[in-house]
């Protein structure tokens, strides 16, 4: 499990809040990628970004999400910069799973690292997210909300 996949909302509730996007940049992102919010747009995040919005989950017009030789690839784009719209899930309580073969205290902060496609977390520098559940097995998923402190929506 590459990237980061939605899970459940810390607040109970039943689904995240989804909303639309133009890419900041041209460049490629795949479902599961997180991203920032820059100049209204969306952009691959990194860590110590400061106004994360979610994860990645497609492209809004399906046919976006083709390769150069026009074969489908669902759940990658390579966008184009204030072209292509694509869905994020945007809600500050929404709950993802992430790949991580270390032991994780509910409580501690960790960074995000990797490319598209390749995104999972590391030890803390930034603090980009928070993990929400105790994990006692390596091979488990850990379980993140990303940091208050930098969601885009609980900072404004």
């Amino acid at each position: 499990m590459a990237g980061f996949e939605y899970r459940y909302m810390l607040n109970g509730g039943n689904h995240p809040v989804i909303k639309d996007f133009y890419m900041k940049d041209t460049e490629t992102l795949t479902k599961g990628d997180l991203v920032n919010i820059e100049v209204g747009e969306i952009d691959l995040a990194v860590t110590n970004d400061t106004d994360f919005a979610g994860a990645f989950l497609g492209t809004v017009n399906p046919d976006d999400e083709r390769d150069t030789a026009h074969a489908r690839t669902p759940g990658k784009v390579a966008g184009t910069d204030s072209t292509t719209k694509v869905r994020v899930i945007i809600s500050p309580d929404a709950v993802y799973s992430t790949a991580d073969n270390n032991d994780r205290d509910a409580g501690a902060t960790l960074d995000i690292s990797g490319a598209t496609g390749a995104m999972t977390v590391v030890a803390t520098v930034n603090a980009d997210v928070v993990v929400v559940e105790d994990k006692n097995t390596n091979g488990d998923p850990t379980f993140v909300l990303l940091s208050q402190l930098n969601h885009y929506l609980a900072r404004r």
